[in-house]
This record gives structure tokens, C-alpha cells and sequence, in this order.
């Protein structure tokens, strides 16, 4: 494609589609090494006590089995007292997987076949024979409510905060308010199920040395977690993941399946690839159960008062924390705030973050509060909103650094058709179905870190920037690419953007909707200090174009150097005067953190959704939606809007179907597969439509950009909960909401 006056904020198909759509882009598991053994899991079927015996004598007779790796024959390594194995680990002990012969939960890794093929590894872990002393376990939050504290302090506090401290007095003004509203609200354990499993294949080299693909979102940070663990040095440890199939949080921390193969490759000295299969993919990390419950009140249409307080589930050994009751007074403005959160430990791995961790919980509980509000004061969802609209962030004091969320309400608004909506709930029918009108705010903040980014220019023409960071599908490789070719004046054709290599510019993980920006700006810096050094070579060899000219007059574009009024010369030549042949710059992002602290940094949305609910049978149809949002510049409206729509898509599974369900008598996950963890398909997606609000930001970052990664999911869900009531009267407050809560006639039970 010829060179346009700019790529960024243009819809550019992604450039790693080609390889995806012909099978050429090889993921984690693809890795292929002469002498490969395979590995395969043996999880534990009970979920607390001890291994009492392993048997293994008879599988290692079975022909092609190598080892049998399990706590009583495996190698010490260097992490017996670490407190922090990766960058994204909470408070507490990280799991250890072989450690002992403890069980803490269910599915815990308690032993590896070995084998020459995979097929041999897997028939010999189902024979494998291991006796348990069980012991009595707790997995269901509801019923240990009581024994909630607060959450432990440590490095995760930084990004995650816990709630502010209370002001006003918030049960004497909910006391004297014209209206409240509120309740309990409960959702239950929910699984990642990205299409790629989780693998990981480690070559082992001669020297020890370690080449690893793996299944992650941070090259850097697998690489971190194995240096750790087992003592190695970075120089020894190199970690890809060029192509990452789906992830949003399951991928942020190293899963088991990497200690695993690291574990299995020096102690055999042989190169050793782990593969999940999709029921063990239930045996790590997940969304957390938590409960809620809120207590709004409003006079003459004004919040005057939040109380909003949640329980969240975690493991024994680590506090996982989100950020869950934060939102409310950072969207509303009120003089009287009490918000609270604590954590039960549990028989359960750690949770980890899923898309939109802690806000997609929390909004669901808040919005739906607010929508009830609204509606006992008489007043238009939109309108009650309006009235409490506030540009400073209410809960510290501090402005929004751009704040689009009105606009927001008002495109959605016309192009959902809101102004036909009978307010009254039960009002309007088709085809003998309850319709229902919903909708929703929806805020995440964003957020940037450090990130580091290589520009190298050769002779021939072309630019190749390069970063650690990985593309989990979400369109980073696209859109770095288009933003080099941007900052250099360069066709896209030139530019190759090289990702998911630990031994590339450090990036941290890709997450928080923080890695356009995080990287962007990286990638900028790279490419501006090019740009100087091409300039200062340019003024050395060609001294009678740019001997009299200052740096700031001069333009890059069409691949050339040039000063207003003249031909300029092409940036391959300038570059070809050098002995290398190549021009590199490495240049980290700058983080202005005294500017950003004196505002609130966030994207926003707005979501309409029509439901369509049979009440005979309970069944809810998301029959059209609408979301708009505010997020600064919009990089690549292609891939952006592939995201919100993914968001729009989880949003509906999260409202209506997803839920990991727990026999809490055996602590075991009973719907571990693709067939029972219900997920929409095609025939449950009907009309989509995603609006970008323009929003200017000069403070958020050089870049001006949010991310939009979580933004699409926050608000469709309680939109959803919100168009159920206005279809029929009844609050559902337990997500998912599922066909028996729909044909309940009485408010969900209270615990």
C-alpha cells in the first residue's frame, strides 16, 4: 500500500494475519527439536491433604517411558524462600509445583511422565497409581464469609490499591434519603478457555543453556520466573512467544506447565516440551467468586451516599486482589463514601486477573445499583447519570485528564434509538417476548509503564523496530508497525516490527489495556532518537543540503530527509554513508509521573443492549447492542473495534453464561471442557455496533492514546442485567443469569 499522509488512525488489517490464516505462525506446542521428549500431567483428584504413596515401578516398565518426575525424586532449586517468582505475583508464597507431598487444591500437579511420545506419556500418567490421606477442605466463599480479613500488603498493592479511606456518613445520609437501593450480588468461579493451551517447549541446549517457547504474555517475565526458580542467569534463559493464541490474563503469570519443562530439560539434559490439556487448563488460575453487596442513595436525583462492600476468594498461600469497589465514587460524585473489600482463603489455586479484572465485577454490581436508583426516583437512566456527571474524579479530588463519557451517552443513545423506550418495566412485547432496554457506564483506567524499543535503519531501506513485547491477538503487532512508519515518514511495506523474544528491548506484560501506550511511546522515543542520528549523518555527509540546518526544520516522509523547498535525500542513502550499513537507536519511554499524578487517567464507555426474554422458559436473547467509547486517539479502528467487539462478546458470556461450577463436597470443577463451560457461538451473536467518541488527551501520554482492551467488556454486562428488569420487572442480581433465576418469580436468595 503506497505511503498515506498517516497509518496511525487508519483501519490497517494486521500484519501477522496472512501467517495465522495459512497455518504458517507457529505457536508454543509447534516447536519441533530432533531427540523432543513429552511430558504429561498428573493432577491430584483431591483437593487438600497429602501423598501418601506413588507406584510407579510398573509404568516405568512401559516401553518409551524416561522418568517419572514427582517431590520425591525431583532436583532442588534456588526458590525455596522466594516471595516473588514473576512480575505480576501477589502477596504470599507462589505455588510449587513437586514441592511436597502437600495437596493444596484440586488438579494440583502432583507428578510428570516423561516419554519418548506424547501418546506414551499420556497413557502411562493414567496408569500411574498415587495413594492420598485426604483431609477436609472449604472451596465455596458463600459459606465462609465470616472469616474475611483485609488483604495482605506488597508490590501488587501499587497497581491494584485498596479502596479509600471513608468519608461523610453514610448511614445517616442513606437514613434521610429521598430514595436507596441496592442488594446483594454474587458470581461465581469463571475459567480462561483461550483457544491455544497452555505449552511450553524447552530446548535444551549443550552448554545448558535454555531456548523456550512459551504459552505467555511476557517473554521477559517467563525468562524472569525460570532465572528465579532454578537459579539460571538471563544470558542462559531465552523466552518466545512470537504468536500467542488468546490469553487476557491466563497467560500473565507462568503457569505450572513451564516449571514443568524447565524442571524436566535439566534434569534429563534433554530438550522436553509440556502441553495442557483443555480439562487441565481448569487447574490454575481463574476469576474469582466474589459477593457484593451496595447501598446507594439519592435525593432530588443527586447521589448523596455509597456503600459498597465485597468478599473475594483466594488460596491459602497467595492474596490475589482486585480492584472491585474503586469505581463507584470515581464515577459518581458523593459527599457521604464508605466502600470496603476482603479476601476468604481457600482450597483453590490463586485466582488470576481475566479481561477487565476486579471492574467487570464491580460495574456489574454498581450499575445495576444505579439503574435502580434511577428508577425508583422516576428518572431516565441517562438523565440520572447526566445529573451526576462530574470531569473531577470525586474519590481523590484529582480532574480527569479527558473525560468523553457524556458524549459517550449521547452518540450511543442516537444510534441505539434510546428516546422510543417506554420506561416502564414489562411495557414492551414482540412476538410474545418481554423486551427489555438496558444500559450502562463503564470506566478502566489507563495506565502506563516503562518499556524500552530498538530502531535499526540499514541501507537498503528498510526500518526493523524490535521489543520484547507479545501480540495475544489484540493487534499490537499492526499497530506498532503502523506508528514506526508514521514516526519515520516511511511506506508500512519498509517497516517489520520483531516482538515476543526475552532477548529484544525489555516490556513488561502485555495487560491492564496498558501496552499501546506503555510500548507506543517506546517505539516513538526509538524512532525520534533515529531520526536525530539520521539527521546528524545527514548534516556530516551532506553538508551542502543540511550544513546550515537546524533539526527542527526538517521533515521525514515519503522514505526521504527533506527541507521545505528542496528535493531532501533518501533515508537509505544517508545510511548507506555509514561503515555498518545501519543507523540504531534503543531508547526507553518516557513516564512524565509528576505530571500524571495530579490527574485521573481513564477510558469510558457507554452500552446499550435490547434483550429479548421468553419467560416461559427463560431464555434471554441479546437481540442488539450498542457501545461507545472513549478511550483518546484510536490508533487502528480496524483491530480497536475487533476488540471492543470482543469485549461485547465476553460480556454476553459473562452475563448469561459462563460459570465454572464447583462440587463444593469434593472441591472438583465438574464442567472442566469446552462442551459444559458455556460460551456463546455464532448463532447467540446478533447485531453489534461499536461508536469511537473522538477524545483529545495531551496529558495521558505523547501518544494520546487509552487502550481498549477491557473498556468494551465493563458496561455491556451490567447493560444486560439492566435490560432484563426493564423486560420484566425482576431484579437478577447472581451472575450468570441463567434461565432458572429468569423464570424465578422472587428476588435472588440473600446469604
Amino acid at each position: 500500500m503506497p505511503r498515506s499522509d498517516s497509518y496511525i488512525g487508519s483501519p490497517h488489517s494486521r500484519v501477522d494475519g496472512p501467517a495465522k490464516v495459512t497455518g504458517r505462525a507457529k505457536y508454543a506446542a509447534e516447536y519441533h527439536h530432533p531427540g523432543l521428549l513429552q511430558g504429561y500431567i498428573v493432577n491430584s483428584p483431591i483437593t487438600r491433604g497429602r501423598i501418601t504413596a506413588i507406584h510407579s515401578g510398573e509404568v516405568l516398565k512401559i516401553p518409551g517411558v524416561i522418568k517419572i518426575l514427582t517431590h520425591e525424586n525431583r532436583q532442588n532449586t534456588a526458590w525455596m524462600n522466594l516471595k516473588y517468582a514473576d512480575m505480576d505475583a501477589p502477596p504470599g508464597v507462589p505455588f510449587k509445583p513437586l514441592h511436597d507431598a502437600t495437596i493444596r487444591f484440586n488438579g494440583q500437579p502432583v507428578a510428570l511422565v516423561i516419554a519418548e511420545s506424547f501418546e506414551v506419556a499420556r497413557y502411562a500418567a493414567s496408569v500411574l497409581r498415587i495413594d492420598y490421606a485426604e483431609e477436609s477442605h472449604a472451596t465455596d466463599v458463600r459459606t465462609r464469609l465470616d472469616e474475611a480479613r483485609k488483604p495482605k500488603k506488597g508490590l501488587a498493592t501499587f497497581l491494584k490499591p485498596p479502596p479509600p479511606k471513608p468519608k461523610g456518613k453514610v448511614e445517616q445520609a442513606l437514613a434521610g434519603a429521598d430514595v436507596t437501593a441496592g442488594g446483594r450480588f454474587y458470581h461465581g468461579i469463571e475459567h480462561h478457555n483461550p483457544m491455544e493451551l497452555f505449552a511450553s517447549t524447552v530446548i535444551y541446549e549443550e552448554d545448558g543453556k535454555l531456548t523456550i517457547f512459551d504459552k505467555t504474555q511476557g517473554t521477559i517475565n517467563s525468562q524472569l520466573y525460570v532465572k528465579n526458580v532454578f537459579g539460571k542467569s538471563f544470558k542462559d534463559v531465552r523466552v518466545l512467544a512470537p504468536y500467542v493464541g488468546g490469553a487476557f490474563g491466563s497467560g500473565l503469570r507462568p503457569q505450572y506447565q513451564l516449571f514443568l519443562a524447565v524442571l524436566a530439560a535439566l534434569d534429563l539434559q534433554r530438550s522436553v516440551r509440556v502441553t495442557m490439556n483443555r480439562h487441565q487448563m481448569f487447574t490454575f488460575g481463574h476469576r474469582p467468586a466474589t459477593v457484593q453487596h451496595t447501598n446507594f442513595g439519592a435525593t432530588g436525583g443527586k447521589v448523596v451516599a455509597l456503600q459498597h462492600d465485597a468478599i473475594g476468594e483466594t488460596s491459602r498461600f497467595e492474596d490475589y486482589t482486585e480492584i472491585v469497589v474503586n469505581w463507584a465514587n470515581m464515577v459518581y460524585p458523593s459527599p457521604h463514601v464508605k466502600l470496603g473489600y476482603q479476601l476468604v482463603p481457600l482450597d483453590v489455586p490463586t485466582p488470576t486477573d481475566m479481561r477487565a479484572p476486579g471492574g467487570v465485577t464491580g460495574q456489574h454490581a454498581i450499575e445495576c445499583t444505579i439503574d435502580e436508583l434511577a428508577h425508583k426516583a422516576g428518572v431516565d437512566p441517562i438523565e440520572f447519570r447526566l445529573k451526576n456527571y462530574s470531569l473531577i474524579n470525586d474519590a481523590d479530588g484529582k480532574p480527569y485528564s479527558s473525560k468523553e463519557l457524556a458524549e459517550c451517552f449521547l452518540q450511543g443513545a442516537a444510534q441505539f434509538g434510546w428516546k422510543d423506550r417506554n420506561p416502564l418495566p414489562r411495557s414492551m412485547t414482540r412476538n410474545g417476548k418481554q423486551v427489555g432496554w438496558g444500559m450502562a457506564s463503564g470506566i478502566w483506567e489507563a495506565m502506563q509503564v516503562i518499556a524500552r524499543a530498538e530502531a535499526v535503519l540499514t541501507a537498503d531501506g528498510k526500518l526493523t523496530v524490535r521489543s520484547a513485547v507479545t501480540d495475544i491477538g489484540t493487534g499490537t503487532w499492526t499497530i506498532m508497525t503502523q506508528l514506526a512508519a508514521d514516526c519515520m515518514g516511511m511506506n508500512i511495506e519498509d517497516v517489520t516490527f520483531e516482538l515476543g523474544d526475552s532477548r529484544l528491548p525489555f516490556a513488561p506484560i502485555q495487560g491492564g489495556s496498558f501496552t499501546s501506550s506503555t510500548v507506543g511511546v517506546a517505539v516513538k522515543a526509538a524512532c525520534d532518537g533515529l531520526k536525530k542520528k539520521l539527521f546528524k549523518r545527514a548534516v556530516t555527509s551532506f553538508p551542502e543540503r543540511f550544513g546550515s540546518t537546524e533539526f527542527g526544520e526538517v521533515n521525514f516522509s515519503e522514505g526521504r530527509l527533506t527541507v521545505p523547498g528542496q528535493e531532501g535525500v533518501a533515508l537509505k542513502d544517508i545510511v548507506a554513508t555509514t561503515k555498518r550499513g545501519q543507523l540504531v537507536s534503543r531508547n526507553t519511554g518516557s513516564l512524565p509521573l509528576l505530571k500524571l499524578r495530579k490527574v485521573t487517567r481513564a477510558a469510558h464507555s457507554a452500552a446499550f443492549v435490547e434483550v429479548e426474554v421468553d419467560e416461559d422458559f427463560g431464555h434471554v436473547k441479546v437481540t442488539r447492542a450498542v457501545t461507545a467509547v472513549a478511550a483518546g486517539k484510536i490508533m487502528n479502528p480496524k483491530t480497536a473495534r475487533s476488540q471492543i467487539l470482543g469485549g461485547m462478546v465476553w460480556g454476553i458470556s459473562k452475563a448469561l453464561r459462563e460459570e465454572t461450577i464447583i462440587d463444593h463436597r469434593y472441591g472438583r470443577v465438574m464442567n472442566a471442557n469446552l462442551a459444559e463451560y458455556h460460551t456463546p457461538v455464532h448463532a447467540d451473536i446478533h447485531q453489534l455496533d461499536v461508536i469511537f467518541v473522538e477524545e483529545r488527551d495531551e496529558i495521558v501520554n505523547e501518544l494520546g492514546v487509552k487502550g481498549v482492551g477491557e473498556i468494551g467488556i465493563v458496561g455491556l454486562v451490567p447493560a444486560i442485567a439492566n435490560a432484563i428488569f426493564h423486560a420484566t420487572g425482576r431484579r437478577v442480581r447472581d451472575l450468570p443469569i441463567t434461565l432458572d433465576k429468569v423464570m424465578r418469580q422472587e428476588e435472588p436468595r440473600k446469604n
